[in-house]
């Protein structure tokens, strides 16, 4: 990840310097239960135990290229273990990104996609845009922008907790063209309320945690220079 998480993680935020260290392989998208664009996590959110603008990880460049090279020298059966099951459309998509892009590792994007989630789920409590235009695709990102714009307009201010991320799956893996998009199935734990200019609770609780399911889809071209991902949908998972 040239500037963030590992080409492993998920090349997402080579822009910010806070994510500078860890967010090299990363991706973007919105959430589900959401009011306009995100709004199930609306509110003024406080700060994540991880602390998302620095993220503790250390430098993995050697340990990568390893599990880089292993990995395509597994055979197909057990190349992705624990991630997609053999023979599947999952494992088959993977094999399709993972030809296109040498880099591409599929257990290293997911622990990128992690960091990634709680990282935008908190800029928008925050009404961070900095933050968002770096991690999302141009479209989803002016419709979280929207959606911060009608909060401010209203005089709202969002409390967010980021309390657990239960699971990060990926449901779906394909090469389109030359783009790659990778989907994830992502359950976490939030603590959010919404309050109006006079500190009244208008939405959520402060104190109830609230179970969170969503599927975020990122992607990337596989044949540009930038190796970073962007979350580019986000949807409610049924």
């Amino acid at each position: 990840m040239n500037a963030v998480f590992d080409i492993y993680t998920i090349i997402f935020l080579a822009l910010a310097v806070f994510i500078f260290v860890r967010l090299r392989s990363v991706l973007g998208t919105r959430t589900g239960h959401e009011r306009p664009p995100f709004d199930p996590y609306s509110g003024e959110a406080a700060k994540p135990a991880t602390a998302p603008d620095k993220p503790a990880i250390p430098n993995r460049q050697e340990e990568t290229t390893v599990a880089r090279e292993a990995e395509r020298d597994t055979p197909p059966a057990e190349r992705w273990a624990g991630i997609a099951a053999p023979g599947s459309a999952v494992a088959a998509g993977l094999d399709a990104i993972a030809n296109a892009d040498r880099n591409f590792d599929a257990r290293g994007f997911v622990e990128g996609a992690k960091a990634a989630y709680e990282m935008i789920v908190m800029a928008f409590a925050e009404g961070d845009r900095k933050t968002l235009r770096n991690m999302l695709g141009k479209e989803l990102f002016e419709e979280f922008a929207a959606a911060l714009n009608e909060r401010d307009a209203k005089g709202l201010k969002m409390e967010s907790r980021f309390v657990s991320l239960d699971k990060a799956e990926i449901k779906n893996a394909e090469l389109a063209g030359n783009e790659a998009r990778v989907t994830i199935d992502f359950v976490s734990q939030l603590v959010s309320a919404t309050r109006d200019k006079d500190g009244n609770v208008v939405e959520g609780s402060a104190e109830a945690l609230t179970d969170v399911e969503d599927l975020w889809m990122f992607a990337r071209d596989v044949k540009s220079s930038d190796p970073n991902w962007k979350l580019v949908e986000n949807n409610e998972a049924a």
